[in-house]
């Protein structure tokens, strides 16, 4: 192995002085500014093509990302209502059967060995 020890040691250090110099040079003005305006117009073109297809879309009469995005929201908003619903009729439902299991116990009263009000379960 002591040949790829050698070889590992060579690479590591091309790849450090390679990597120390294209760090900086990514880091230089020359490099920046240039990038930096062809991301921009890169954008603007970006926008101006959303802009059309969104036009496009509305023309031929079908929904743009715009109105399924709405659409969506609109969606999630009615199964967060519905689900609100739902705990709401669940708990509302809890309280009614403890109510009634509540009722039925104090109309069972035992008079003289007999119960009274609801017949005896069992």
């Amino acid at each position: 192995m002591f040949g790829w020890d050698q070889w590992k040691k060579g690479f590591d250090q091309v790849e450090d002085t390679t990597a120390r110099y294209v760090e900086q040079w990514l880091k230089s003005p020359l490099v920046l500014g240039p990038s930096g305006k062809a991301l921009s117009e890169a954008m603007k073109v970006k926008a101006s093509t959303d802009r059309a297809v969104a036009q496009w879309w509305g023309m031929v009469g079908l929904p743009t990302k715009r109105d399924q995005e709405r659409t969506l929201h609109l969606l999630n908003q009615m199964q967060s209502r519905l689900i609100d619903l739902e705990e709401q009729l669940a708990d509302t439902q809890a309280k009614l059967a403890a109510a009634t299991r509540a009722a039925e116990a104090r109309a069972e009263v035992k008079v003289g060995g007999k119960v009274e009000g609801k017949r005896a379960r069992g």
